[in-house]
């Protein structure tokens, strides 16, 4: 285990950190750890949560290609995510909530189809969202502006 854990820490780039108190190291750098801790034991399922948040665009990159073999080898990867467009690439089902309650479950294709959209973000966005989104972003821009009816 011990051999396992030291080869993790150099393939996630941390081995000349190893002796550092957890409390120095990056969000990223933090991040790599709660990762390579969770694939030690080579678990058949994991349970992640915003797993690239604070990492790097390189370690970024060997995390989506690593969730894919994973996958690829037959492990279950529980991936919650805010990201959606990573979540269409990488993921095959998705499961969307709002307020606390599933309101779809499905193949991310089937959901597209469904919903006739082209994309999981514009599919989230017609389930969950009262106002488009471009609608919302000029309100905020006229608001900043000035440009808003009857702004101060």
């Amino acid at each position: 285990m011990q051999r396992r854990a030291d080869e993790l820490l150099e393939l996630l780039g941390l081995q000349h950190h190893r002796h550092q108190a957890l409390e120095s190291y990056s969000k990223g750098m933090r991040q790599k750890v709660l990762i390579g801790s969770a694939l030690l034991h080579d678990p058949d399922v994991l349970v992640l949560d915003e797993p690239l948040t604070g990492l790097d665009v390189s370690s970024v990159l060997v995390m989506k290609a690593l969730l894919r073999e994973l996958a690829a080898r037959g492990r279950t990867i529980l991936y919650s995510t805010h990201l959606l467009e990573v979540a269409e690439r990488l993921c095959r089902r998705a499961l969307i909530l709002h307020d606390g309650r599933v309101v779809a479950d499905d193949s991310v294709e089937n959901l597209r189809e469904l919903r006739q959209r082209p994309s999981l973000e514009e599919v989230f966005s017609s389930w969950v969202l009262e106002d488009a989104p471009e609608a919302t972003a000029a309100r905020i821009l006229d608001v900043v502006t000035g440009s808003q009816t009857g702004a101060a």
